[in-house]
C-alpha cells in the first residue's frame, strides 16, 4: 500500500492501457459478435468503439487499397454486452490486425479509425 504523501511515479497509462485511440478486438456477447476499432470512450455504463466487425476486416483492406471511401461504425455497447477487450498487439511473429493494415494500404489504422466524422458543410450553394 502506498503512503498517501508520496508520490506515485507510475504513468497513469500504464495503469490503463484501454485509453482512447487504443486499437482493441472486443468480444461481445448477446449476440455474439467481433469488432476491431479505436476506443473513443470507455465508462462504467459501456464501450463506445469506431470501427468495423472483424469478419469485414479483409474487405476493409481492398476498398481502402482501391481507393474507396468508407465510414468506420461508431457504436456504442452497454458494459454487460462486453465479454472481452484485448489490446491490438502482434503476438510473437503474428502481426498486429493495425500492422496487416498498415502493411497492405500504406495508411496508419489509428489515424484512420480516429479522423473526425465530417461535419455537414454551414455554407450552402
Amino acid at each position: 500500500m502506498r503512503d498517501a504523501g508520496q508520490p506515485d511515479t507510475h504513468d497513469a497509462t500504464a495503469h490503463d492501457p484501454f485509453c482512447p485511440g487504443t486499437l482493441v478486438v472486443v468480444t461481445l456477447g448477446n449476440p455474439r459478435e467481433k469488432l476491431w476499432g479505436a476506443i473513443l470512450r470507455l465508462t462504467a455504463e459501456g464501450l463506445s468503439i469506431c470501427g468495423i466487425e472483424l469478419a469485414s476486416f479483409e474487405d476493409l483492406v481492398s476498398l481502402v487499397k482501391e481507393g474507396e471511401t468508407f465510414s468506420p461504425g461508431v457504436v456504442f455497447f452497454p458494459m454487460h454486452r462486453v465479454e472481452r477487450m484485448e489490446l491490438d498487439l502482434p503476438d510473437g511473429n503474428i502481426p498486429s490486425l493495425a500492422q496487416r493494415f498498415s502493411a497492405k494500404t500504406g495508411l496508419d489504422a489509428a489515424a484512420v479509425l480516429t479522423r473526425p466524422v465530417a461535419a455537414p458543410s454551414e455554407e450552402r450553394a
